[in-house]
């Protein structure tokens, strides 16, 4: 795709052209001979070409004319530019359900992730924060789960700010299920996004997936409370990746709910954050107007 183009390649495939054929065109479209390219393309349509399947397409297509949802591409007025710094690892269009204008904000935000088996703590300091980084102009990213998230998508729309949620599944079906209020009024205020079109059900490894979008589309993660194996370590991992701003809320040394956190100040070198200015300081300062 990064040497021919979308169309091109996909045509290709369901052309099922041969490992060499695909060599032979992305070489004559400009790229160089790479060891090995060959057998990784023979694996490639050998683990894909099973999941290539018109009628699939086509519902996911209905159901997403349906529900009012976009598709967006690179390139695309509403497409997350952060997205672009993940490179051969960035999605190849994102789903849309809400106000695709919101997407916009994301230029100016920050991902607020943690724990879904948030204490009291937890949650008071998602509060604080997402209110007070609506009250200095930002977006607030988060994944809709439960727990911190969760709270950081209410504070963000209590405080008449812009918040986006990432899923890990279709648009078509709200996940978690316990969330589906809060999800209705994200769209209807914000947007929900999502890499996966309608009909893909979350699974853990999507969840794993769709962390590096929140890290990528945010201008700096803060992990505010987790656990030592929490998947918002997974989140800050990518956030460090792509050399984004890294915070986390110190908690109880004695709270297991804040060893991730703990963790992370220790292993990654993340900086230490307690209040919503502080937070606000990891983001690169606002373009002047």
């Amino acid at each position: 795709m990064e040497t021919l183009g979308a169309e091109p390649a996909l045509r290709l495939v369901l052309d099922r052209a041969t490992p060499a054929q695909l060599v032979a065109e992305v070489q004559r479209g400009g790229a160089l001979p790479a060891p090995g390219l060959e057998q990784l393309l023979g694996q490639g349509i050998e683990r894909w070409s099973a999941k290539l399947d018109s009628r699939l397409l086509l519902r996911s297509l209905r159901n997403a004319a349906t529900l009012g949802l976009r598709l967006l591409a690179p390139g695309d007025t509403d497409w997350p530019e952060g997205l672009d710094d993940l490179g051969v690892h960035g999605p190849l269009a994102m789903w849309s359900r809400g106000r695709p204008e919101r997407l916009a904000a994301l230029g100016r935000s920050i991902a607020l992730v943690g724990a879904r088996a948030a204490t009291t703590y937890g949650e008071q300091v998602a509060m604080e924060a997402a209110a007070g980084l609506v009250d200095r102009g930002f977006a607030v990213l988060s994944g809709a789960a439960y727990g911190i998230d969760g709270m950081a998508h209410r504070s963000a729309l209590a405080s008449e700010g812009v918040t986006v949620a990432v899923l890990a599944g279709g648009l078509d079906r709200y996940y978690p299920s316990g969330h589906e209020q809060l999800l209705r009024r994200i769209a209807s205020e914000g947007a929900v996004v999502s890499e996966l079109p309608p009909g893909a059900a979350p699974t853990k490894w999507r969840f794993l997936q769709r962390n590096r979008l929140i890290a990528a589309m945010s201008q700096a993660t803060i992990v505010l409370e987790a656990g030592r194996r929490s998947g918002s370590l997974n989140t800050a991992g990518h956030a460090s990746a792509l050399a984004r701003p890294l915070g986390a809320v110190p908690g109880p040394v004695t709270s297991p709910a804040s060893a991730g956190c703990h963790r992370l100040l220790r292993e990654y070198d993340a900086v230490c954050v307690t209040t919503a200015e502080e937070m606000a300081e990891l983001a690169p300062p606002a373009p002047p107007e």
